[in-house]
């Protein structure tokens, strides 16, 4: 006999529903997707020392110098994890991403438990578990910290928590839904998006007396409670994220566009995974057994929906794609049950050689930085990211050494973003290097250069065109010069020398140098 579904007047407590709208029971337990997690975490783990810092993660371990409820781009949930691993083990890479190896790991746990609760047997878990363990998002994100991870494990545990109230119709499943997305939010507004889709969902597809729950209303209020902090924070600075989410939608970020948008859904998972997720939305929409789970298949198309009208980035509805991957290996399961069950399933195996494994090269730092082929940095524009800033850090350094002692001693570093600001912070101190200012995002509230500083090296700015509003002269002095042929967004560019305010730092700060994006 299958758990019942949701009762219309106490939707808390199950009541037996109509046999053709009645969810499968859940699958038996097997220890398959546990290897697969261990296998993912210990990978992640293995190669985390390797290459170097992300411009996020040095961005991350300034901004938890800085603490606060807030920030221009984010929560204080990351910085804040940053500042304690790097208290714990200074410098060190493979402590600092060790949360990102473990959640992602995690996250390959949650993906075969939601095929498992919408009736996947074992077979269906521990393929479920394979395509998330070598899936785009899993790999890109478990290698480095990031809020992406944060957001990752969020939105797949409030999706098990809503496929598991849909099953059983028991409502307090809602409050684990609530605490996720109250968590989530302490990172970035984002799981916000996913509790609009769930909504929306419910809306289209029912129950809507969950709307009205008193412990779906408690699991609002819950997180709610936790997103406060933050929340309040964006209000008294006039919620800076307005800004940034402006910036994303005109392009100017990594990952963004519409097109880009659009495109990434098709390879963000992999392409492999493709018909997979598809023929799990189409089954979730569609399946009369799967009927109770239809409000989870339109919430991914509320969420895509919205990113693309938007212009958000293309991995914000990542994680939903994992859960109609979930939903789609128990079909495809079922699929290799069939027929001619020995061509099906080799289909399937021969299928992981071309289209997933190559995610492992393209996406995690397996082969040697100084020989990096370009096409990979094509595909993946974060390993560009993670090669060359202590070289970074030299070229700037070798500017510096070039002024006269006087001009030495009040001399700043100003960079046109908070990576470039963030490695040399980092490894500024060690070359006698003076402070790096910068006006990206939240880099602008942590300070700006002293008043009598008009001797700036400026690095990470395309040309001389912005400087020379504020500065009476600006030469080049020199070029960034990584070391290794790697096309990222700092080798090669021009290191300038600037003298002469125009107008004093209080008046151009945070009117002219700061920036979103």
């Amino acid at each position: 006999m299958s758990e019942p579904a949701i009762d219309i007047d106490r939707p808390h407590r199950p009541t037996q529903p109509p046999p053709s709208a009645t969810p499968p029971e859940p699958g038996a337990p097997t220890r398959g997707p546990w290897l697969v997690a261990a296998a993912t975490t210990v990978t992640l783990l293995l190669l985390a020392g390797r290459y170097g810092y992300h411009r996020d993660e040095l961005y991350f371990l300034l901004a938890g110098r800085h603490l606060d409820w807030g920030y221009v781009d984010q929560g204080p949930l990351v910085p804040v994890l940053a500042r304690l691993l790097d208290t714990v083990a200074p410098g060190n890479l493979v402590v600092l991403r060790t949360p990102s190896a473990v959640l992602a790991g995690a996250a390959v746990l949650l993906v075969a438990a939601i095929a498992r609760e919408v009736g996947g047997g074992r077979g269906a878990q521990i393929f479920a578990a394979v395509l998330a363990a070598l899936s785009g998002i899993v790999l890109a994100s478990g290698h480095l910290l990031s809020t992406t991870t944060v957001d990752l494990l969020v939105w797949l545990v409030a999706a098990w928590c809503a496929v598991r109230l849909l099953r059983t119709g028991d409502s307090r499943w809602a409050l684990g839904i609530g605490l996720a997305l109250g968590v989530g939010m302490l990172s970035k507004v984002l799981p916000a998006l996913l509790a609009v889709g769930l909504v929306a969902g419910v809306l289209i597809a029912g129950p809507r007396r969950l709307l009205r729950d008193r412990w779906v209303l408690a699991a609002a209020g819950v997180a709610a409670l936790l997103a406060a902090p933050n929340l309040i924070w964006q209000a008294a600075h006039g919620f800076p994220q307005l800004g940034v989410a402006a910036s994303i939608a005109d392009g100017d970020s990594s990952y963004s566009g519409r097109l880009d948008a659009l495109y990434l859904q098709f390879v963000i998972i992999s392409p492999y995974t493709v018909p997979i997720w598809i023929a799990g939305l189409v089954a979730l929409l569609r399946r009369p057994a799967w009927r109770a789970y239809r409000a989870v298949g339109w919430a991914w198309l509320v969420v895509i929906g919205i990113v693309l009208i938007a212009g958000g980035k293309g991995y914000y509805d990542a994680p939903l794609l994992l859960v109609l991957t979930a939903a789609g290996a128990v079909v495809t399961a079922a699929w290799a049950s069939r027929g001619s069950v020995r061509l099906r399933r080799g289909l399937l195996v021969l299928g992981v050689v071309p289209f997933l494994l190559p995610n492992i090269v393209l996406l995690l730092p397996v082969l040697p930085a100084d020989r990096l082929p370009g096409f990979v940095v094509d595909v993946n524009y974060d390993a560009g990211e993670t090669i060359g800033w202590p070289a970074f850090a030299d070229s700037v350094a070798a500017v510096h050494r070039g002024l006269s002692p006087e001009e030495r001693s009040r001399a700043v570093v100003l960079t046109g973003n908070y990576g470039e600001a963030g490695a040399l912070a980092r490894f500024g101190p060690a070359r006698d290097l003076p402070r790096a200012y910068s006006g990206h995002n939240s880099m602008v509230d942590f300070g700006r250069p002293p008043a009598d500083a008009d001797v700036v090296i400026a690095v990470g700015w395309d040309g001389p065109g912005r400087l020379n509003s504020w500065f009476e002269s600006c030469t080049q002095a020199g070029w960034v010069d990584q070391r290794v042929e790697v096309d990222n967004d700092e080798n090669g560019g021009p290191i300038h020398v600037c003298r002469g305010l125009r107008r004093p730092w209080a008046q151009i700060w945070d009117t002219e140098v700061r920036h979103t994006g």
